[in-house]
């Protein structure tokens, strides 16, 4: 019989750090939304961005939340996880995110992100190692009547 990855305890540890990025990006408190990263982790936003180490990560974020990110909110829609060892795990987040304003200060239309996350154990606790974010459907205009 094969050796199945991942326990329950382990999935719904990963789940609870999603959970708790989220909260805190929906608090504006990047702190909070970067807690469970890893010193070295790696972040890609949906506009192409590398961002290299936690403090990068939280420094951006930060950022956000008091220019085009003042309103924003995310909202889970799904997550699917997958273990690749005991100890690495992928987690694929669906999230509408709203709020956003554009450079110019127009209010953006909500979308929905896909964002890839990978998992290490690390001392006993789920980490974020990287993140890789991207915009999967573009808002339609709205056609004339």
């Amino acid at each position: 019989m094969a050796h199945e990855l991942g326990s329950r305890r382990d999935e719904d540890a990963i789940r609870a750090v999603i959970v708790e990025t989220i909260e805190g990006f929906n608090a504006h408190d990047a702190r909070r939304a970067t807690h469970a990263y890893m010193p070295e982790s790696d972040l890609v936003t949906v506009r192409g961005d590398a961002l290299k180490g936690k403090a990068e990560i939280e420094r951006r974020l930060t950022e956000l939340f008091v220019t085009r990110g003042k309103h924003a909110i995310q909202e889970m829609r799904d997550v699917r996880i997958r273990f690749i060892r005991d100890d690495v795990a992928l987690a694929h987040v669906g999230i509408e995110l709203n709020g956003v304003v554009a450079t110019d200060g127009q209010a953006l239309p909500p979308h929905r992100e896909l964002n890839l996350r990978v998992f290490v154990k690390d001392g006993g606790s789920w980490r974020v190692a990287a993140f890789h974010n991207t915009v999967v459907a573009r808002p339609v205009a709205a056609r004339p009547g």
